[in-house]
């Protein structure tokens, strides 16, 4: 499978680098050895097992050699704002008349349309006008601001990755292509279902926080405090995990029975952080963990690779990019058959720029001269 990925920043390359994790080959087609996002971004990390070349797209001999690479590949990923395809002359009408079986595959904040698609926006602002970061809110204070992963790479790079799949399955069958239109807010309000169902459906969540009585006041869903100022999660939903959850704690004077008496739920919340808040969070995951009340401690990045659980599912992998030991998480998911090789470091911008145009039918000679007319670096 070949993959023609556009560099940008957010979910796209993110996409591309885990279709390049499960052995796509994936060629990421860079602006310039100078490209601007080289001082900024992280891309060594996010560009891991692609190749790279580098291409001048504004002369005739850049863009046909982009052409070329997009006539042999299976589907192809861009992450500008709409319209920008259009304007470089690689749009999906001009794209579908060259490589009419390629899966077009573009991901942004806003979508291809609607009065907000050409707008700039980011994580923060697609998680927000979906309704998803509402669902945070306590009684007097702000949403809860969510780590840059809800919108840009769930939503946004796991929803793409899943179109242009379905999407190649189609192909299989028709032999046509077709766009992919990913928008990082379809897929939060997708994944929001079933709050969505909690809500309409059965009255159980409501919009006003104050309410919302299992996400305020919920003994035994919550984060809680240790005695050296760490943290643990309990997530004991389930009858018989909150029987075992009670019996852990000592309150064996609480019956289980009213465990969704939710007038029970303050004096009871304030009792179980006062009993968590007596031993540290070593000690409660030597006491907790492994047993089905529903718990995990609160890790930081240092220390989530070292837990003895991530460690022996290999979750982490040290990888070498540019003299440095960089600590990033495995490819996933796993495969019983066919498991994903060891991730390499992402290439340099341009690195495999002779490899690729060979690729495509371009000779030493050529690639020289398109070297020394500065349409390729």
């Amino acid at each position: 499978m070949r993959v023609i990925e556009f560099a940008a920043i957010g979910p796209a390359p993110f996409a591309g680098m885990m279709l390049a994790d499960m052995g796509a080959e994936v060629i990421l087609i860079e602006r310039s050895a100078d490209f601007a996002m080289a001082s900024h971004y992280p891309r060594m990390a996010q560009n891991r097992g692609k190749k790279s070349i580098a291409l001048d797209l504004k002369s005739e001999a850049g863009r046909e050699a982009a052409w070329k690479l997009i006539e042999s590949a299976d589907a192809l990923i861009e992450g500008f704002r709409p319209g920008v395809m259009e304007r470089l002359g690689f749009g999906p009408e001009e794209v579908s008349k060259r490589a009419p079986r390629l899966v077009f595959g573009r991901v942004t904040g806003w979508g291809q349309t609607g009065p907000l698609a050409q707008a700039a926006g980011h994580d923060i602002n697609y998680v927000a006008l979906t309704g998803v970061m509402a669902t945070s809110m306590r009684p007097g204070q702000p949403p809860v601001l969510p780590p840059t992963i809800v919108g840009d790479m769930a939503g946004g790079a796991m929803f793409l990755l899943f179109g242009i799949t379905c999407a190649m399955l189609e192909a299989q069958k028709s032999g046509k292509g077709q766009v992919v239109d990913a928008a990082m807010i379809d897929g939060v309000a997708a994944m929001s279902g079933l709050i969505h169902q909690m809500r309409s459906g059965m009255g159980y969540w409501k919009d006003d926080p104050a309410q919302n009585h299992f996400l305020n006041t919920s003994p035994f869903y919550e984060v809680f405090e240790c005695a050296d100022g760490k943290h643990i999660t309990l997530g004991a939903i389930e009858p018989q995990f909150y029987a075992q959850l009670l019996q852990k704690l000592g309150l064996v004077d609480v019956d289980p029975r009213r465990q969704y008496k939710t007038a029970d739920w303050p004096a009871l919340k304030t009792r179980v952080a006062q009993i968590v808040r007596g031993k540290t969070q070593v000690q409660w995951c030597e006491e907790l963990e492994g047993t089905d009340v529903c718990f995990a401690p609160v890790l930081s990045l240092e220390d989530a690779p070292s837990h003895p659980h991530n460690a022996q599912r290999h979750l982490f992998v040290d990888l070498e990019v540019e003299g440095k030991t960089q600590r990033q998480p495995a490819p996933a998911p796993r495969f019983s058959r066919t498991p994903a090789s060891q991730p390499a470091q992402g290439t340099r911008i341009g690195e495999d720029t002779d490899a690729v145009l060979a690729s495509v039918g371009y000779g030493s000679e050529e690639i020289a001269q398109l070297r020394e007319n500065k349409h390729c670096a």
